[in-house]
């Protein structure tokens, strides 16, 4: 390639490269498969190794790390615009690693197996074996155990500094706070312990299936962007603003690497054989392999046998074993030179797409999805597959009558990764998304920073409404005993068009429905009574309101206790919600200036639905009234306490600072984000014995 075309081609790479890492690790919507971007990045990496002088430090072959676009401060564009993905924390504390926190160099191709021992062999002999695990599809962790107890845990971030999540790392069950003493250990004075007295040890973060299942569909039941794998889904979570939401996604760990001063191990075998014994989570499937014959044969076995598995797996870890040896080899400037990962090709098929049908939310939202020609994959029969949004079908460049690639790795609904285009024949049809609903055929309306297309007819549109009342009687809101079939037959014979027409149901009504007989009518309408007994924020949840789960819906229950409160409340009220973002307070603001709503509402509570909180917390005074205070770092009491407290004196909590925020409340080790933008806004700094005495 000519010095021109080479620049050319790098330039092109790099923008490539690093968009798709944009899309990967702040959107959660990948636009390349892990095999299209490794084949990307060895192109780049063998250009600019052709020609340096074009190599620059911000190429995507010189950084290391998920964290890079949030620990630029990046806000991810996606969640930032549609407010619906849950926020990352923005006042985790950086700090420098021991030691640099690198990747790995991957292959594909068993022959660069060979070739990555006899580099070795080269440098250190013949006298070693390999190490062979899994490995595993999540995210990056290293925990620090100082004395047997949990000290710090760090996220990669670059590689050189990450992001401290330790009280988000105690949420995760299988990591132990302190190491247990193996038995038949009898301590000494040279060896009080069993353990170092401080070590790092490194791992992953993951997501199981079944976790990852259960969480996409919570949110597609929301009408919200599933996450696209578990990888993506466990560094999101990490991040949470709550740690108790953290214990709640089902995180698991495993831990793969240790390092620290004067290790008493000669193998990197026998270190992991010492963490399993302190408690600490390491998997057991793993090998000590003598040949590259032995390393090819579990390649074979864990890829086949990864389908059968409880979590994500994308390769298999060859690691030198002997812990000498991984000293005199060393390192390069991004990866171990004893390590290299073998990565699987993810499963897919190419099936030939048939159709596509514009599927209607009950929030409005209008999705395509693609119908398919049956085919095998993962162990069941793919024929249909979410096309997301217009922008996705543009970027795939998708037409009717086109070869598609088709993944499942755990999805809800298989994903469309490509077009074979060598197939595409000359009778393929460019689709185009509708311009009006395909239900009720009101124009649909798109705003800037959405992705989706919405029909606006919330009260004429009929999926809307028999998707609004599917919801309101559904488990995790008013839980009532009820099936689509029968919403079908109650708008039907419309007995029912609005959520409150439920509670106007009589027997009589009911005996007139298919199949109904006296003692179904008795089991629904004692159903629909003890629905009466659910708590304000489930209600809350089951009003529908666009972008508002049931995470949400509970912070703004207990955040204004009761529902005149958040109908009364300004837009700039519900923005200063803790964990509620922009569009979020926005749509709740609308629902509430429409008429409409306020009256089903005044129907709901003459039913007996309750609408506020069971308990609210006591209000011990009012010196904090109208004060507006965010609250950053460690405290004497928990987090959820210290706003508990400002509350109970007429204040109100803020996650984030503005020009009218008036006092940063600052414990151990804040943010030092916030610390800087209150500094730059003039706001008021305060620590807690200030608060105390404010209090008094």
């Amino acid at each position: 390639m000519e010095k021109a075309q080479a620049y050319i081609r790098i330039q092109e790479l790099k923008e490539i490269l690093t968009e798709a890492n944009r899309r990967y690790y702040v959107e959660n919507s990948p636009t390349l498969s892990d095999y299209e971007f490794d084949m990307l990045l060895k192109e780049l990496e063998a250009l600019e190794k052709e020609h340096p002088e074009y190599a620059t430090p911000d190429s995507p072959t010189q950084n290391v790390g998920s964290d890079l676009f949030q620990a630029a401060g990046t806000e991810p564009a996606a969640k930032a615009k549609r407010g619906k993905a849950e926020k990352p924390k923005k006042e985790f504390e950086q700090q420098p690693h021991r030691y640099p926190m690198l990747s790995l160099g991957n292959t594909y191709d068993i022959t660069e197996v060979q070739e990555f021992a006899d580099r070795a062999v080269k440098t250190i002999g013949n006298n070693f074996s390999f190490s062979c695990e899994l490995k595993f599809d999540g995210t990056a962790i290293c925990l620090t155990y100082e004395n047997g107890k949990l000290a710090k845990a760090l996220t990669r971030g670059d590689g050189k500094v990450g992001d401290d999540v330790t009280e988000n790392v105690k949420r995760i069950s299988n990591i132990p706070q302190e190491l247990k003493t193996p038995a038949g250990f009898i301590p000494t004075l040279t060896e009080p312990e069993p353990w170092p007295e401080q070590f790092e040890i490194r791992g992953e973060i993951y997501m199981p299936w079944a976790a990852f299942d259960r969480l996409n569909e919570e949110r597609i039941s929301e009408e919200e962007q599933p996450f696209a794998n578990p990888r993506n889904a466990a560094s999101g979570s990490l991040k949470l603003i709550d740690s108790k939401m953290v214990a709640n996604r089902g995180l698991e760990c495993t831990l793969y690497h240790i390092l620290g001063e004067d290790l008493p191990f000669h193998t990197h075998d026998q270190a992991l054989k010492a963490a399993q014994s302190w408690g600490l989570p390491v998997s057991d499937k793993r090998k000590v392999c003598k040949s590259i014959d032995e390393i090819e044969t579990f390649i074979k076995y864990w890829d086949t046998e990864r389908k059968t598995l409880p979590f994500a797996t994308d390769g298999i870890v060859i690691k030198i074993n002997e812990l000498p040896y991984q000293e005199e080899l060393g390192y390069t400037a991004k990866f171990p030179r004893w390590a290299v990962a073998y990565k699987f090709k993810a499963e897919q098929a190419l099936t030939k797409l048939l159709s596509i049908d514009y599927q209607v939310g009950r929030t409005g939202a209008v999705t395509p999805v693609a119908n398919l020609e049956p085919v095998q994959l993962s162990g069941t029969v793919v024929k249909r597959a979410s096309l997301h949004n217009a922008d996705q079908m543009e970027i795939l460049d998708i037409h009717v009558g086109d070869y598609v690639y088709v993944e499942k790795g755990g999805e809800i609904i298989p994903k469309i990764t490509g077009v074979e285009l060598s197939r595409r024949e000359a009778d393929v049809v460019l689709p185009h998304f509708p311009e009006n609903c395909p239900d009720c055929g009101t124009r649909l309306v798109r705003d800037e920073e959405e992705a989706k297309a919405f029909c606006p007819n919330q009260t004429g549109c009929p999926t809307q409404i028999k998707g609004r009342l599917v919801h309101f009687l559904s488990r995790k809101a008013m839980n009532v005993i009820a099936g689509d079939a029968t919403i079908e037959q109650l708008y039907n014979k419309a007995l029912v068009w609005n959520i409150a027409d439920f509670y106007e149901l009589t027997q009589e009504h009911l005996l007139t429905l298919d199949g109904w007989k006296e003692k179904s009518a008795e089991r629904f309408l004692s159903s629909l009574e003890d629905s009466k007994k659910v708590s304000f924020d489930r209600v809350l949840y089951a009003l529908g309101i666009r972008y508002v789960g049931e995470t949400k819906a509970k912070v703004v229950a207990t955040h204004f206790g009761n529902i005149d409160a958040i109908a009364k409340a300004s837009l700039q009220d519900l923005m200063n919600v803790d964990e509620v973002g922009d569009v979020v307070a926005e749509s709740i603001y609308e629902y509430f200036q429409n008429a409409d709503n306020l009256e089903t509402i005044s129907r709901l509570k003459a039913a007996g639905l309750k609408f506020e909180m069971d308990s609210l917390p006591e209000k011990l005074s009012e010196t904090l009234a109208g004060k507006t205070i965010v609250i950053s770092g460690n405290f004497s009491i928990s987090r959820d306490a210290m706003k508990a407290l400002i509350t109970a004196h007429g204040g109100k909590n803020s996650g984030s600072i503005s020009g009218k925020t008036s006092y940063l409340l600052a414990g151990e080790k804040p943010g030092p984000e916030k610390i800087k933008k209150a500094e730059t806004l003039g706001v008021q700094i305060i620590d807690e014995e200030t608060l105390n005495r404010m209090i008094q």
